[in-house]
């Protein structure tokens, strides 16, 4: 659950909000699954073309729904940071951007986690917090 949150909303932050048709990718290159925006709403998808989670937007920010569209957390944006809550509404972690484009996460600790930087030609690679490449999206 905590992994389809974090995914979708860093590909909103650092993509901007024309995805449409977005895969995602390991660190191999094999296609793990696929995301598919409809006004505003984005759902995610397995590498088999099964349904995972969605995500929309809402007035105060963004909710995260699981496959059976049950919420399972929530975002909240003030200027470049995004604040990520579970579905009690406790803080999961955080996402900055630089003046870079490069997304960092921290935990709720303000621990790092991770690290997103989208290149010229529009893919988003994803590192761990020891900048070994985890994955990425086009």
């Amino acid at each position: 659950m905590k992994r389809l949150l974090f995914i979708i909303f860093i590909l909103l932050l650092t993509a901007g909000y024309g995805l449409c048709n977005t895969n995602s990718y390991d660190m191999y290159g094999q296609k793990t699954g696929s995301f598919k925006q409809n006004g505003f709403t984005i759902n995610q998808y397995d590498k088999y073309g099964a349904k995972t989670g969605s995500f929309r937007q809402t007035q105060s920010g963004y909710n995260a729904y699981d496959r059976y569209g049950q919420k399972i957390g929530s975002y909240g944006t003030n200027g470049s940071t995004t604040t990520q809550y579970d579905k009690y509404g406790a803080k999961v972690g955080s996402y900055k951007t630089d003046s870079n484009g490069v997304t960092t996460s921290y935990d709720k600790y303000g621990q790092k986690t991770g690290s997103f930087k989208k290149d010229s030609s529009g893919r988003i690679t994803e590192y761990d917090k020891y900048g070994r490449k985890v994955g990425s999206y086009k």
